[in-house]
């Protein structure tokens, strides 16, 4: 493993075992996640900065908001990379309740309201975002629900027309589904391709590509959630061969390390996590116009919508169970 990437993978570990101590009783799936944050960013967490940070959301926030859901960790994380966190959040809260004019509450909404704060959030915007939500939801009554809203909000910001983006996602459902199940997840996929200005067949064939080579030479990889992370990575610039390549030898350190071995963490999240830092090694750095909007924020959004996933399906499981006991 060359150097770069055996210091993310060691940078990575560290991260995710200080926010695992800093937010004790917080989901387990919330580390690993949180830890790339600080990956992509280039910088370590610092755990009194985080708890700052967290008791700040609480004291800002009432019991029941949305800041206060899944993403009240990833957003202590990324509020304690900024500058000024007080400032930032005051921002994102201006923003949050901008986008409530136009969508309902959720965790989503919260994350877009935190990433678009960062960008010239027009009334023009948001009613765009809304029109494309609209016809999202259209084509898809029954699959498009709140984690689709932070999409169309930042496809307002395409140069593409909305026509040519409808389409675009409609054109990589229909190839997507000849080789994926999971219409919910398939759908999510379509809408982090419709990021990249390319056509829907050769970006589809870029996912199936990648996902045979890392099944023929690593292992199975997951066919729900851990699709969206895996699509983000397909659309970075960079060769299939490398990626896969690095995947293993990440996935091979990860195999090694204490929460992924026999008993930790299963083998399709550990390769979605390989699929996370390799991305850090090849997405651009400090990109702070609209085109950011396309990979690295893709991949972002991908790994928290992931993380939202695997946190409600194990909750409505345990629920589940503690019914039937």
């Amino acid at each position: 493993m060359r150097n770069s990437l055996e210091k993310l993978c060691s940078q990575f570990i560290a991260a995710r075992d200080v926010i695992k101590d800093t937010f004790k009783w917080d989901s387990s799936y919330l580390p690993p996640v949180c830890a790339n944050l600080f990956c992509a960013a280039g910088s370590f967490p610092d755990m009194d900065r985080l708890r700052a940070c967290r008791d700040m959301i609480n004291r800002k926030t009432g019991i029941f908001s949305s800041f206060r859901g899944h993403i009240r960790v990833p957003l202590a994380c990324m509020l304690s990379l900024e500058d000024c966190p007080d400032e930032k959040f005051d921002q994102t809260q201006n923003v949050y309740q901008m986008l409530r004019g136009a969508f309902s509450g959720s965790d989503y909404l919260a994350l877009a309201a935190f990433l678009l704060s960062e960008y010239d959030c027009t009334e023009e915007r948001i009613a765009r975002g809304k029109e494309i939500y609209r016809r999202m939801k259209e084509e898809h009554p029954f699959l498009t629900s709140s984690e689709d809203s932070i999409f169309a909000l930042m496809m307002a910001w395409s140069d593409q027309s909305d026509d040519e983006l409808i389409s675009d996602m409609e054109g990589c459902y229909r190839i997507l589904k000849e080789r994926f199940r999971d219409s919910d997840c398939v759908q999510t996929v379509t809408h982090i391709l419709a990021m990249e200005k390319a056509e829907a067949k050769a970006k589809c064939e870029r996912v199936f590509t990648l996902y045979e080579m890392v099944e023929r030479d690593i292992g199975k990889y997951g066919k729900h959630h851990e699709l969206s992370t895996l699509a983000a990575l397909a659309m970075l610039p960079a060769d299939s061969d490398a990626l896969v390549k690095d995947m293993r030898e990440v996935d091979a350190f990860l195999e090694q390390q204490k929460g992924y071995g026999f008993f930790g963490i299963d083998r399709k999240t550990r390769l979605m996590h390989a699929a996370m830092i390799v991305s850090d090694e090849y997405a651009p750095r400090g990109a702070v116009d609209t085109a950011a909007l396309s990979g690295t924020i893709a991949m972002l959004i991908a790994q928290q919508m992931a993380m939202c996933a695997v946190i409600a399906s194990t909750a409505a499981a345990a629920a589940a169970s503690s019914s039937h006991s």
